[in-house]
């Protein structure tokens, strides 16, 4: 009897993830117009940046040292006390990476990888993670994938890993932020492979690891990053405050949430009410966990990222989004401004090719994505940029 009402619970859990998932993934349809609720989302997004934000209405935290000790649960005000200032503070931290075990095979749909990374969510995507790998001089800087909320490291780079390692470049990924429901990943994290979920600094110091242990085997002095989603802020986090600008050459984001998400104003709305004394962010983060939190317009762990700019000296930033994101909205507040010693280029992915409708998810499924990255890594040898169509949410140009 106990055994059945585990397994109905855990039935129950795994459906009300796949339907946050599903909610989250697909707000927007296929033939949605990406300029037609731009507006309200950036009124919405102005809001926040111009400060509804009052400290006094959230004076009654609680300390936060369990919060960003990373050892207990928080008091769940939306304090900003909390690790990352995420707004709220549901559950506890502890989020950690692992290694990938095994290959999966190639995929050319984000459909058929997302499906194939539930049932063996520890697989590479292939061509990563060769350690005996050695950068040759035509490419000396290893290449590393950084996966973004939700993902993993197959599901998300089961179509560019392979013809990025056979362009010549050592390729490497690992699955970060690994928490689960009782650690604050939320009831997305019930899915197999649901990774990205933990505070997205400690995210930043696990990706600092992985970096240092390319170098490492490597032998090489800087590594190019290609981030997804969660993966370009996580990864700014990291070259800001984890010593990684001296160790990174190129960071290349797509679809990243490099200045917040309203989430088609639902993250705005929530934030103004959060900022308004009302704790309704603290609710939804049962649901979509502290790191998708985070990641809503006017967070702390936004501001203080932002802070002071949006790049580091000595790093060349390319930011890619796309018209039909339904998960980073506005799209454009992914785009970055150059501070000194860096250089930003900002690329609007149906610029010159309208015909790639790339989403969210389907980005990195995109091949004129994948013909970015190689242009960024080696210009000389990939001098222009794929067109070809890729479809919302299937991509693979639609080919399961």
């Amino acid at each position: 009897m106990k055994s059945s009402i585990r397994r109905s619970c855990l039935n129950a859990c795994i459906t009300a993830g796949a339907t946050v998932l599903t909610v989250g993934l697909c707000a927007a349809g296929a033939g949605a117009d990406p300029a037609s609720d731009q507006h309200q989302q950036q009124q919405l997004a102005d809001i926040i940046t111009h400060g509804l934000k009052n400290p006094a209405a959230h004076a009654i935290a609680g300390t936060g040292s369990a919060c960003t000790s990373g050892s207990g649960a928080g008091s769940g005000n939306g304090s900003g006390n909390c690790y990352g200032g995420s707004g709220s503070s549901s559950g506890s931290s502890g989020g950690t990476s692992s290694d990938t075990v095994g290959y999966g095979p190639a995929q050319t749909s984000f459909l058929a990888g997302f499906g194939y990374g539930l049932l063996h969510p520890d697989v590479a995507p292939p061509g990563t993670n060769d350690w005996n790998c050695k950068p040759g001089a035509a490419h000396p800087e290893p290449v590393v994938l950084v996966h973004g909320t939700w993902e993993n490291a197959y599901n998300n780079f089961a179509y560019a890993s392979q013809p990025i390692h056979d362009a010549g470049y050592c390729v490497f990924t690992f699955d970060y932020g690994k928490s689960n429901v009782i650690q604050g990943g939320g009831l997305g994290s019930v899915l197999p492979g649901a990774d990205g979920t933990g505070y997205i600094q400690d995210s930043a110091k696990q990706l600092a690891q992985f970096v240092d242990r390319v170098l490492a085997a490597t032998g090489a002095s800087k590594a190019n990053l290609v981030a997804h989603s969660q993966g370009g802020p996580m990864s700014r986090w990291y070259l800001k405050f984890d010593n990684g600008a001296a160790k990174v050459h190129h960071l290349m984001t797509f679809g990243a949430t490099n200045h917040g998400t309203t989430l088609d104003g639902i993250g705005a709305l929530g934030r103004a009410i959060n900022n308004l004394g009302l704790d309704v962010l603290g609710l939804v983060e049962i649901f979509v966990g502290h790191s998708g939190i985070q990641q809503t317009v006017g967070s702390d762990f936004i501001n203080q990222l932002n802070a002071g700019g949006d790049t580091v000296p000595g790093v060349d930033y390319t930011v890619v989004g796309t018209r039909y994101d339904e998960v980073t909205t506005p799209y454009d507040l992914t785009f970055l401004k150059a501070g000194p010693g860096a250089t930003v280029r900002n690329i609007t992915l149906q610029d010159g090719c309208e015909q790639d409708v790339s989403d969210h998810l389907t980005l990195m499924y995109s091949p004129r994505v994948l013909s970015i990255i190689l242009n960024t890594l080696d210009p000389a040898r990939t001098p222009a940029l794929t067109c070809s169509p890729n479809p919302w949410l299937v991509g693979g140009g639609g080919k399961l």
